[in-house]
């Protein structure tokens, strides 16, 4: 076969193809997003999503339920009427009727949204507070000290004891009791973040990044904060069903909150002689406060587990 030939079979049997600079600047890796991979995770468990789905339909009802009852804690108007006190559970009143001759519905989901709230906004302020001060404690050599001995003194005395003391200082209300939880609560808070950014900032990027000159407060948000969003969500969904246990436990003691005001903890108190004789009175205050707290631990358990990047692989 002569070299004239063998040219021309090659050129029918290949074909110069153009060279794309660009090309090999792409990455043929996945687009990678935090959030979505977050949720992704979240709603990848069906336990979660019935939780998810249960603490909606409970604070939904805690909230909008109680604007169209009307319902008042101190309204006595039917305590003479024989007929509609004390009534079973039954299709006409789901819950039964209180010693009022009110419905219970109403009564559980207007005290609901009482201790809901309380320990929500105490959750909400302790979590902040605690995480800026735990930021600038673990940055902080110079106020470390006396941050240090702030919290041996605190710690040492019983959180209840405190917010009993603070509550009896300031007196019931609602405000008041939810200063009385907050006062103390963030500096545990505080110094659990604290410890954590101490062995986080000493890692090789932000070395690299205080050697580049990189400003501590651009370090913490950006770099060290973003990694302790799991630990920051765990905290908080242990720390509102706690608060809401205060909030009980102070309001069957009769301290905390006003006498007008309900609460699941004052209806749970009101009717302790109840347990057998008329024992829905009882029970069902404590199986909805039950649910709040357990669908509240549970979905914020899975949220921080979900924002825990090690889960995402």
């Amino acid at each position: 076969m002569t070299q004239e030939k063998i040219n021309k079979v090659t050129d029918d049997m290949f074909e110069f193809t153009r060279v794309d600079e660009l090309a090999s600047e792409k990455i043929d890796a996945p687009i990678y997003s935090y959030w979505r991979s977050v949720f992704r995770k979240f709603f990848s468990s069906k336990l979660t999503v019935f939780m998810l789905a249960l603490m909606a339909i409970i604070v939904l009802l805690s909230f909008i339920q109680p604007l169209f009852s009307g319902y008042n804690f101190m309204n006595t108007g039917n305590i003479n009427n024989f007929a509609a006190r004390y009534n079973p559970p039954s299709l006409k009143y789901w819950f039964g009727t209180d010693a009022n001759g009110q419905s219970l519905f109403d009564a559980v989901w207007a005290g609901a949204r009482t201790s809901i709230l309380i320990g929500f906004l105490a959750t909400v302020i302790t979590t902040v507070l605690g995480v800026i001060v735990g930021a600038i404690w673990g940055n902080s050599p110079r106020i470390d000290r006396f941050m240090l001995e702030l919290y041996n003194v605190v710690s040492n005395v019983p959180a209840l004891l405190i917010v009993m003391v603070l509550s009896f200082s300031f007196g019931n209300g609602f405000w008041n009791l939810l200063f009385a939880m907050s006062a103390t609560s963030w500096l545990g808070v505080a110094y659990f973040i604290r410890v954590q950014v101490m062995i986080i900032r000493d890692r090789e990027y932000n070395l690299a990044s205080r050697t580049l000159g990189t400003k501590t407060w651009h370090i913490v948000t950006k770099n060290t904060l973003p990694f302790m969003v799991s630990v920051i969500m765990t905290m908080a969904s242990t720390s509102l069903p706690g608060f809401i246990g205060y909030e009980v436990f102070l309001s069957f003691l009769g301290i905390g909150l006003s006498a007008d005001t309900p609460s699941l903890g004052r209806m749970i108190a009101q009717y302790s002689n109840n347990m057998t004789n008329d024992a829905y009175l009882f029970w069902i205050p404590v199986i909805v406060l039950a649910l709040v707290t357990m669908t509240l631990y549970l979905v914020g358990q899975a949220l921080a587990d979900a924002s825990d990047p090690k889960t995402h692989l």
